[in-house]
């Protein structure tokens, strides 16, 4: 499962004071352009892993598309008609290529059902993919251009990710997807190495915001975010190809993002890249979901999907505590302070980011369901308010540390729950990995992505347009220049007729 190559190179990025000699070819921001403009071919295994998420994107948007967020964008992206311009999910038409970036991106994020990859900082790199294929749709790109966009925009973000904590600083983890979509978008391109080099610090100036859109009342800016990111990286993209510059060095600098926004001037971080010739593989160590939850619920629902035969009433239940890593007890458990989280009246994108009524809906179901599960009466019913309030999370130093452990057979995601029943007895059991993970029980091939993909279109996508979708993806290598809004799959009319009213915005 690893996808460290032999060749990968450690790079430590600190801050360097102006009066400092620090030369450009040893910014962090170049070392990323150089590794986007290396020619080395995709491999194979990488190809299919990124037809895989292409399906995976369509299958959530699909699931997601008349969503008031997701119309909302959509409606943004109409209000910009472009020539040649891109496709938006589930429309005909095309429009200016950053807008449709920002509905499609919408549209893959709103239900937090696509891929994931946790190290350092939290990711979700499919947001990569909506940027890229409006782009190449817009200036005629073909398949094999981009699959190498797509591996070059998956290893930036996941080597990113793997050295450089975001989260403990409140900085959002879109920081990281930003200068991703703009070194993608350079190798799709054929860009030279400094149009991408300025193209990333644009990008990162631009994408660094606070957490505090994943906290307390969570709303739809949850969604919004990564779309924002892509977008912004889109047009940084376009102004260094007109020759404008960035600020530099835009991590190291004295005044840069290390210094003020992270760990400080005397911080060090070590970031790995592919050195020259060096496969990009990084998009096999990421994984998707098999549940519309935070991804770090993943496995405490199938966890508790298992538990559940070994109860008989969940009135007899007194307590239950979930041992788990740090990142899960302050992010989604009782370690995050969020009241919000036991709220039943609060927003679904809250309710998504509390494990303990996850993992209530999960014990109580034995199921998961994107919408369903969410549902506002499904989160008002009296039982599930009593039995989501008897839980609470721990940190657990094992699980932490197995979180963070570079070795993917180690790395775990999970947790152990301990179910206290009135009568004294306890049940315990534990799960380190979600079913659907590399090394779960059921690990998600292409015939699990297909089998999601043709879930969530039932009913919203034509079943001809459904298998012409398939079809297409699966031959994307040899999609010819000009012919990637193959990749848009149409919504059926009487479904678009369905999303709900937004009302008129300064665009139209």
């Amino acid at each position: 499962m690893d996808a460290y190559g032999a060749n990968m190179i450690n790079h430590h990025v600190r801050t360097h004071r102006s009066s400092e000699d620090f030369p450009q070819s040893e910014h962090l921001a170049q070392k990323i352009a150089d590794i986007a403009v290396d020619p080395v071919e995709v491999p194979a295994d990488t190809r299919d892993m990124i037809i895989n998420r292409i399906i995976d994107n369509a299958a959530v948007s699909a699931a997601s598309v008349i969503r008031r967020p997701v119309t909302s964008a959509r409606r943004q992206a109409q209000a910009h008609p472009g020539t040649p311009g891109a496709t938006v999910f589930g429309i005909d038409g095309t429009f200016s290529p950053e807008w449709a970036a920002w509905a499609n991106g919408v549209a893959v994020r709103e239900l937090d059902f696509h891929d994931t990859f946790l190290a350092a900082e939290y990711s979700h790199p499919g947001d990569n993919i909506p940027a890229l294929v409006a782009v190449g749709q817009h200036v005629g790109a073909g398949g094999h251009d981009l699959i190498r966009g797509l591996a070059t925009a998956y290893e930036v973000q996941v080597d990113l990710v793997r050295g450089m904590c975001l989260h403990e600083h409140k900085i959002d983890h879109v920081a990281h997807l930003g200068p991703s979509v703009a070194a993608g978008l350079g190798t799709m391109l054929n860009l030279d190495a400094e149009t991408i080099y300025q193209a990333i610090g644009q990008a990162l100036h631009l994408t660094t915001a606070t957490r505090q859109s994943r906290k307390g009342l969570i709303s739809s800016w949850k969604a919004y975010a990564p779309a924002h990111a892509g977008k912004i990286a889109v047009e940084a993209v376009d102004r260094a190809m007109r020759g404008e510059g960035a600020p530099a060095p835009i991590w190291e600098g004295e005044d840069g993002v290390i210094a003020w926004l992270l760990s400080g001037a005397d911080a060090e971080y070590t970031i790995p890249l592919p050195g020259p010739g060096e496969p990009k593989r990084a998009i096999l160590d990421t994984y998707t979901k098999e549940h519309s939850a935070e991804y770090q619920s993943q496995a405490p629902i199938d966890l508790a999907r298992r538990m559940r035969e070994k109860i008989a009433d969940f009135d007899d239940i007194e307590s239950i505590v979930l041992h788990t890593s740090h990142h899960t007890h302050v992010v989604i458990g009782t370690g995050s302070g969020d009241p919000q989280k036991f709220d039943p009246t609060a927003s679904r994108e809250t309710l998504d980011h509390s494990v303990m009524y996850i993992f209530a809906v999960a014990l109580q179901d034995g199921t998961w369901d994107h919408e369903k599960s969410y549902a506002p009466e499904r989160a008002n019913r009296p039982d599930t308010i009593a039995l989501w309030k008897k839980i609470s999370t721990v940190e657990d130093p094992e699980w932490t540390r197995r979180y963070h452990s570079t070795d993917p057979n180690e790395k775990a995601f999970g947790a152990k729950a301990v179910i206290t029943l009135r009568n004294g007895e306890v049940i315990t059991d534990e799960l380190a990995v979600a079913d659907a993970h590399p090394l779960g029980a059921r690990p998600f091939g292409r015939d699990q992505y297909t089998a999601k993909f043709r879930s969530m279109a039932e009913g919203v996508v034509d079943f001809d347009e459904q298998d012409r979708f398939l079809g297409d993806v699966e031959k994307l290598e040899t999609i010819a220049a000009g012919g990637l809004s193959v990749l848009n799959t149409l919504v059926l009319p009487a479904v678009l007729d369905k999303a709900p009213q937004t009302g008129k915005g300064i665009f139209r």
